[in-house]
């Protein structure tokens, strides 16, 4: 059995040379995540220009996803080596970027004394470090240290998101979403999204150049979720800054609820953060961590994602083939089979608002995996130019292997994020008799089947215009 979860990986200085890249690609790695957080842009092209190389000498198609910085609050700079915030002090806060100490800590966001209110929480860093303010006056907010520790550097500061007045996307990841756009990314991801007209922000400026990613890291996100997984085209469940934003105990359930809601409704999902986080210096995840992994893939995850593991870590390739290992172990237990039954019976629920063509592409996917599983099929053969009849497809979970066939390379590679799809690039068509005839060929040469195998066929033909609106060809074919 094929690994079906995707691998998201973050390059850094640890992963981004081409030849460390092709051992990546060859250990599993699916999609590739660039953190424009650090770094500059001119550098983060070169690497993307380094993945495409890798990729190719490799023989696969990864997708590449530029993740924007969104707003960033920092403190002000503390001494060199660090100092310890003990837990039961108080500390000043101010507006500013002066520097800062264990009593008085600046922050960098000029409306923090009107934002701030007794009972506030403040966190810094990535959380582990809490106060709750007691008292704001003119010049600055009182706050009592919950949970201590030691800072060094400008840690980030994390305020509850209903209160930010900082806007996202940034106008400095708006210029960075045109340069990535440009070049030829397949995904952008944004940052601290809170409502729908975020995501749409940034659309007006890429238009149909790159699929955006909604990052869910804020409560606020939670409360417009139903729209922003409309507006978006895939959805990033960022669980470091929604472990802070939200009560750490809820971070689990919120995780399974956004990634059943994309599965539904055909919106790749990627669960993201400390995954194997012990593995930036250790040689293996601890149990827990093998855990978290195998449970997102028991939800139903599109992709699971590595950061600093594979940017900073010691041994990138040895994390990428950990977690594809896990994952393709967890898959033989998961009840894919079950979840189908259970979407095809929410179908009629799910197309309610869908568009005609919507409804007409999620009633023959249905149809499709129930015939797959009743004719016991070698594999699903998706050709797509926008990727929407694999997506489709690709919500029932099927057991039988599914391939992703377009003549649009751009769309061969934005399908390696999609949950169990082997992209492939194929000629064009001009007939539906052509399509399947195409599908069937290659899927044979790329040794998928052999002679004597069943194969089921999903197409959308094409109309007057050469425009597909709706997946409404299914055929079964006997390879021989």
């Amino acid at each position: 059995m094929t690994r079906r979860t995707k691998i998201v990986a973050t390059i850094g200085p640890a992963s981004d040379t081409i030849e460390m890249l092709r051992t990546l690609i060859g250990a599993g790695l699916d999609v590739v995540r660039l953190n424009l957080s650090h770094g500059d842009l001119e550098d983060h092209l070169d690497k993307l220009g380094r993945v495409r190389d890798a990729a190719e000498d490799a023989g696969r198609h990864v997708a590449v996803l530029a993740d924007l910085p969104g707003p960033k609050i920092r403190s002000g700079h503390f001494p060199d080596g660090g100092v310890s915030l003990d837990g039961g002090t108080c500390v000043r806060l101010l507006p500013g970027d002066g520097p800062s100490d264990d009593s008085i800590i600046h922050v960098q966001y000029a409306t923090l004394l009107e934002d701030l209110r007794p009972g506030s929480r403040v966190q810094l860093g990535d959380g582990a470090i809490s106060m709750t303010v007691e008292e704001v006056t003119v010049d600055a907010a009182i706050a009592r240290i919950e949970t201590g520790g030691k800072v060094n550097g400008q840690p980030g500061v994390h305020l509850s998101s209903d209160m930010l007045r900082l806007e996202t996307p940034t106008e400095e990841d708006l210029v960075l979403a045109e340069a990535v756009a440009a070049a030829g990314v397949e995904y952008i991801a944004v940052s601290f999204v809170r409502h729908a007209a975020d995501v749409e922000r940034v659309r007006e400026v890429v238009g149909d150049r790159a699929r955006l990613v909604a990052k869910i890291e804020t409560r606020a996100a939670l409360d417009d979720l139903d729209a922003i997984v409309s507006a978006t085209d895939a959805v990033m469940v960022a669980r470091g800054d929604l472990g802070i934003d939200c009560p750490i105990e809820d971070v689990p359930h919120l995780q399974k609820r956004i990634v059943r809601h994309c599965v539904e409704l055909g919106k790749p999902v990627i669960t993201a953060t400390q995954m194997l986080e012990s593995m930036v210096s250790a040689p293996s995840p601890t149990r827990a961590e093998v855990s978290d992994v195998a449970n997102a893939v028991f939800d139903g995850t599109d992709a699971v994602m590595l950061s600093g593991e594979t940017a900073i870590g010691r041994d990138p390739v040895g994390v990428v083939a950990t977690m594809a290992t896990i994952a393709e172990r967890a898959e033989s237990e998961a009840s894919y089979r079950q979840w189908a039954n259970r979407l095809g019976r929410a179908q009629r629920e799910l197309s309610v608002e869908a568009t005609p063509g919507n409804r007409i592409t999620m009633a023959l996917s249905h149809a499709a995996s129930q015939a797959a599983m009743d004719a016991e099929v070698a594999a699903i053969l998706c050709c797509t130019r926008s990727g929407r009849t694999a997506r489709a497809m690709a919500r029932f979970r099927p057991e039988a292997r599914m391939v992703g066939l377009s003549p649009d390379l751009k769309m061969v590679r934005t399908m390696a994020l999609t949950w169990g799809v082997e992209p492939m690039k194929v000629e064009t068509y001009e007939s539906t008799d052509e399509m399947v005839w195409f599908a069937v060929e290659k899927a044979l040469a790329e040794g998928v089947v052999v002679h004597g195998d069943t194969v089921l066929v999903l197409a959308g033909a094409p109309g007057r215009d050469r425009t597909i609106v709706a997946t409404d060809v299914l055929r079964m074919v006997r390879v021989d």
